[in-house]
């Protein structure tokens, strides 16, 4: 071998050494070494399902909602149009731990004191009184239907004459939920002892409807009141809430 052969042969391999320690090897892409991982985990921590929070009561604002007692389970939510109007719609709620408040029973029509609603009841304003009340007590000229409610059956809740648009009232008070305004829970339904004053009014229950407005009760039809009497739970520390939309909503 000629000694230019040899030195050309040294030349040639100095210079492929080098190009090989500066990249002729394949070197793994960036996309591969993200892709790159340990078997049996995640190249991106994955989003959990979104948390659900439990359900406020529909239709009542957190003021109203302010005023609902901690422990109670069930709310009949009675809502009227407007602050003038006599006629509303009733739905029964329960609250459950995950969930929140449901729909249970309704919407029934309902009515409501002749002139409509107000937030200052007074004895013969034609009113029905706005807020949250707890319904402790039922009775009626009927037999108790299968409430878990006290009943006082007794023939004192009869009722005679007629409303403010001539339709008869007989049978309105068969079936009766008191609503605890201005009266003493645990007691009778016609029991008419008046804790802020006879001024301002008593004797606001539930009755069956009779097709008319009322003068501050609230009404259902007698279907709707045997099925509400019978769902009432007073472990569930039932309440009414009730008054226009406007104002249960605030």
């Amino acid at each position: 071998m000629t000694v230019r052969r040899a030195l050309a042969l040294v030349i040639g391999a100095v210079m492929c050494t080098g190009v090989l320690g500066t990249g002729c090897a394949q070197q793994p892409s960036k996309a591969s070494s993200r892709n790159s991982q340990p078997p049996g985990t995640s190249a991106s921590p994955q989003a959990g399902p979104p948390r659900a929070f439990p359900r406020p009561l529909p239709g009542v604002g957190p003021a109203m909602r302010a005023r609902l007692p901690d422990a109670s389970r069930q709310a009949l939510v009675v809502t009227g149009a407007t602050e003038s109007s006599n006629r509303a719609q009733a739905v029964l709620y329960e609250r459950y731990p995950a969930q929140g408040w449901r729909a249970v029973a309704g919407p029934w029509p309902a009515h409501n004191g002749l002139r409509g609603w107000t937030d200052d009841h007074e004895a013969g304003d034609l009113h029905t009184p706005v807020g949250v009340f707890r319904l402790s007590d039922a009775g009626g000229r009927l037999p108790d239907p299968g409430t878990r409610l006290p009943y006082d059956q007794d023939p004192e809740f009869a009722v005679s004459g007629t409303g403010h648009l001539g339709e008869p009232l007989e049978g309105s008070f068969d079936y009766v939920i008191a609503i605890d305004y201005n009266r003493v829970p645990g007691t009778t339904p016609l029991d008419k002892t008046r804790p802020l004053g006879e001024d301002k009014g008593g004797g606001v229950w539930i009755h069956v409807d009779h097709e008319g407005p009322t003068n501050a009760c609230v009404s259902l039809s007698e279907e709707h009141m045997r099925a509400l009497l019978t769902a009432l739970d007073p472990g569930k520390e039932p309440v009414v809430v009730m008054g226009p939309e406007s104002v249960l909503e605030r």
